[in-house]
């Protein structure tokens, strides 16, 4: 089936492209979603009038993007997350967090804009690529924290034994071999 694309669909084609579709995804996705519309002649006559009007919007959305790209050059997110020693997270950051946490600072971007191949599972800073526009791509700044922050060293007097504790002092904080011993399970 040819079909003429009313949007820009990834991987393809552009508005106003005639493409040769599968019959049932023409007809059971992108006709009722009005995507596209039959390659009739008459719909070729009408893609065609409308072409300078295609490539009007086409260039509206891309300036939208760029600009939209030079506010968000400046933009980090930070992700405080449980993770274990070695610095790997118990969950992960998909791009469904950071697309929440780009609406929690008032940018509305689309999740699947956002190009995370995998999730993010290690604490770090990461360079986030978001695609705006199929032209216009902007790197974001994630950093992934462990939850509590880096584990800080005890204060010294806590380390040091005492110098010279008595000897009766000592055998009393020891349990005795007959009294079961606590632990702290």
């Amino acid at each position: 089936m040819e079909v003429i694309l009313i949007e820009n669909i990834d991987k393809l084609g552009h508005r106003g492209q005639l493409v040769k579709v599968a019959d049932g995804y023409g007809r059971n996705f992108l006709l009722p979603k009005r995507l596209a519309v039959a390659a009739t002649p008459q719909n070729r006559k009408w893609v065609e009038q409308q072409r300078v009007r295609f490539l009007k919007l086409e260039a509206k959305e891309k300036g939208e993007a760029a600009d939209l790209a030079q506010i968000l050059e400046g933009v980090s997110l930070t992700f405080v997350r449980k993770s274990g020693e070695q610095g790997a997270l118990f969950g992960s950051v998909t791009a469904i967090d950071v697309a929440e946490g780009l609406s929690a600072q008032g940018y509305k971007i689309d999740r699947r804009k956002i190009q995370l191949p995998n999730p993010l599972k290690v604490v770090g800073e990461y360079n986030v690529p978001v695609r705006l526009h199929r032209e216009v791509t902007v790197t974001l700044k994630v950093k992934v924290e462990a939850e509590g922050g880096p584990a800080a060293p005890e204060p010294a007097e806590e380390q040091t034994a005492p110098a010279a504790a008595p000897a009766s002092e000592t055998a009393a904080e020891q349990p005795s071999a007959s009294a079961p011993a606590e632990t702290g399970v």
